[in-house]
């Protein structure tokens, strides 16, 4: 049974509606920056200096220096060469992918997010581990001197982690341009929550890496980014996506800039949350996760209703289309307190004992 629920304020560690109030599984506002209190006044008072909007070219004879402060801020902050932020991941995503194609012969890995498709034929089932295992003998086929791989860096919807010790066995007679979206763990994994770029083995010169994420997610700001060498990032500021398109509103960046002490703060709740939460579970087998993610698959969709009926609302609905079948996620954020890690878990674990019985 799929049930909408519609509320006239925004979910944190919990959801209010007309039926009542349910505690908050789902989401993925991880750091729960999205109700942050601390946060929103950074983001009130950044509005009092930068407006409500930008709706400007960055090609514009007018500047505002905070998007290259904040992009420089980036860089160095997940040690890419540049960075380039944009108006969401989905533009990013879409940036990188116009300026490489045509560059060379395109290889995606299974299920990888709408923002690196070309087309839909661009998305496929599979098994990433599978995958992992073939790419490098199928890349060894093509004639093409040159190959984009594209791929997510993680699997958010099955709580997956992925590896990258693929990318050291392609045949070295090749260039490989690597573009990996982020969106779920740039904020929360990797060093300091750098993401990805950070949990990559060391590569060879033939083998240059492309990042794409939101903003949105662990970050709580409306927008996107690139990391990329500056070679690279040079070829894809040429490109009308980038002149035409309307920027980050430049409040949210005054507000990143200034909120690095509540983003540490915040990835440590998060990690206490799920270490506490984990330590609770009488039946962890029911959830493929892997340690430091706060998503917690499980087959198990009857959880779903035995947690909505105890007033407990977990993520369960289809995705990316709305004929595709449901994914059934617990997903936990840094605004639960340890009676709601202590209320949630004890209520999956009466369920697992039920499906155990």
């Amino acid at each position: 049974m799929e049930t909408t629920f519609v509320t006239t304020e925004l979910p944190g560690r919990t959801l209010v509606t007309a039926n009542g109030t349910y505690l908050y599984g789902s989401g993925t506002s991880y750091l729960g920056m999205a109700r942050n209190e601390a946060f929103e006044k950074l983001i009130q008072a950044s509005f009092a200096a930068y407006g409500t909007n930008y709706s400007s070219s960055r090609l514009s004879n007018v500047q505002l220096e905070i998007y290259a402060e904040t992009e420089n801020y980036i860089a160095a902050w997940v040690g890419a060469e540049a960075a380039l932020t944009v108006s969401s991941g989905l533009i990013a995503g879409q940036m990188v992918v116009k300026a490489l194609e045509g560059s060379g012969t395109f290889f995606y890995s299974p299920r990888v997010h709408p923002a690196l498709w070309r087309t839909p034929a661009d998305c496929y089932q599979g098994n990433y581990a599978d995958w992992a295992q073939e790419i490098a003998f199928q890349v060894g086929q093509t004639r093409s001197k040159n190959v984009v791989i594209l791929t997510n860096s993680l699997d958010a919807l099955y709580a997956q982690a992925y590896d990258f010790t693929w990318l050291n066995q392609l045949p070295a007679n090749k260039t490989y341009t690597i573009v990996i979206d982020d969106s779920h763990g740039f904020g929360i994994t990797g060093v300091n929550g750098a993401g990805i770029i950070t949990q990559l083995p060391a590569l060879p010169d033939y083998v240059q890496v492309v990042v794409v994420s939101s903003l949105g997610k662990a970050l709580g700001i409306p927008g996107g980014v690139i990391l990329s060498n500056a070679r690279l990032m040079a070829e894809i500021k040429n490109i009308a996506f980038f002149g035409s398109g309307s920027p980050i509103i430049p409040a949210y960046l005054a507000a990143f800039l200034q909120a690095e002490t509540l983003y540490q703060q915040a990835r440590q709740r998060l990690q206490a949350n799920i270490r506490y939460f984990t330590g609770l579970l009488h039946q962890p087998t029911i959830f493929s996760s892997f340690p430091g993610y706060p998503v917690f698959y499980t087959p198990q969709h009857d959880l779903y209703l035995f947690l909505l009926n105890r007033y407990i609302l977990i993520s369960h609905f289809p995705y990316p289309r709305p004929t595709d079948p449901p994914i059934t996620r617990v997903i936990l954020n840094s605004l639960h307190t340890p009676s709601d890690i202590e209320q949630l878990a004890a209520a999956i674990n009466a369920f697992s004992a039920s499906v155990v019985a």
